[in-house]
C-alpha cells in the first residue's frame, strides 16, 4: 500500500492591513456629533428667546421670539415663508407674530428692489433691540397708568365717606408712586427710541458712579423695609 502523503492545510492569501476610514458627517463621526450639537444650541436658543419674549410681551407667542432668534442666527432678512420653513409653523401663526413684533418695535418691514415680496429683519442688534422695546412698552405702561389713576380721582370726585376716602387716599399713593417713576425715567432715558446697547451704555459710566448708585439702592431699600416694618406694627397696635 502507498502510504499517503500527509496534506498540508489549503494557504490562505495574506492579509492586507485595512486602512482605518474618517466617517463622514453622516456616519457618526466629529462631524455628526458637532452638528447635533449646534443644533442642540440653536434649539436651545430658539427655545430661550422664545419664551423670554412671550413673557414679556403681551400679543407675542413662543413663536414669535423664535423668530426673533432666528433673524438674530440669520443676521440677514428672511421671508415669511423662509421663517415658516425654516420654523416648521405654519405662514398665518408667522405673520401674527410678525405682525405684534412690528408694533413692539423690534422687527422691521423691508422690501428689497426687484422682490416681490417683504422680507423682514430686527430693528437692531440682539438683545439690545428687546431692551429698547421693553424701555419703550415700561415707558408707555407708567404713563397709561398715571392716566388711568388721575381718571379715577376725577371719577370719585368729592364723595365723602369712609369707603370713599380710602379709595382716595389709595388712588393718591398710586399717582404720586407713577408720577415718580415717570419723572425718573424722563432724567435717566430721556429720548430712547429704538436698540439699547447696554453693554456700551455700561461701559461708559464711571466706576464711582456705579458703586454711589449701588450704596443708595442698598439705603432706600433698607429705609423702605424698616418703614413697612414700622407702618405693620403701628397698624398691629391699633
Amino acid at each position: 500500500m502507498t502510504a499517503r502523503r500527509p496534506t498540508s492545510p489549503t494557504a490562505q492569501p495574506p492579509q492586507t492591513p485595512q486602512t482605518p476610514q474618517t466617517p463622514t458627517a453622516g456616519e457618526g463621526g466629529d462631524g455628526s456629533a458637532s452638528d447635533e450639537r449646534v443644533a442642540a444650541a440653536r434649539q436651545a436658543l430658539l427655545e430661550g428667546v422664545g419664551a423670554e419674549i412671550a413673557a414679556s410681551f403681551p400679543g407675542i407667542t413662543r413663536l414669535g421670539g423664535q423668530v426673533v432668534a432666528a433673524l438674530y442666527l440669520a443676521d440677514v432678512p428672511r421671508s415669511m415663508d423662509e421663517l415658516s420653513q425654516e420654523l416648521g409653523r405654519s405662514k398665518s401663526n408667522i405673520f401674527a407674530n410678525l405682525r405684534g413684533l412690528e408694533a413692539a418695535g423690534i422687527i422691521e418691514r423691508r422690501r428689497e428692489s426687484g422682490a416681490r415680496h417683504d422680507s423682514f429683519a430686527l430693528r437692531g442688534k440682539y438683545p439690545d433691540v428687546i431692551v429698547g422695546a421693553y424701555l419703550g412698552r415700561l415707558r408707555r405702561v407708567v404713563q397709561d397708568k398715571r392716566t388711568l389713576a388721575r381718571r379715577a380721582l376725577a371719577l370719585l370726585g368729592d364723595a365723602q365717606g369712609p369707603e370713599a376716602d380710602a379709595m382716595r387716599a389709595r388712588l393718591d399713593d398710586l399717582s404720586r408712586k407713577y408720577d415718580l417713576f415717570a419723572e425718573l425715567m424722563e432724567q435717566l432715558l430721556p429720548s430712547i427710541d429704538g436698540p439699547v446697547d447696554l453693554e456700551r451704555l455700561i461701559a461708559q459710566v464711571p466706576e464711582a458712579v456705579v458703586r454711589s448708585l449701588n450704596a443708595a439702592a442698598r439705603v432706600a431699600w433698607a429705609a423702605g423695609d424698616a418703614i413697612s416694618r414700622l407702618s405693620g406694627r403701628a397698624g398691629r397696635k391699633r
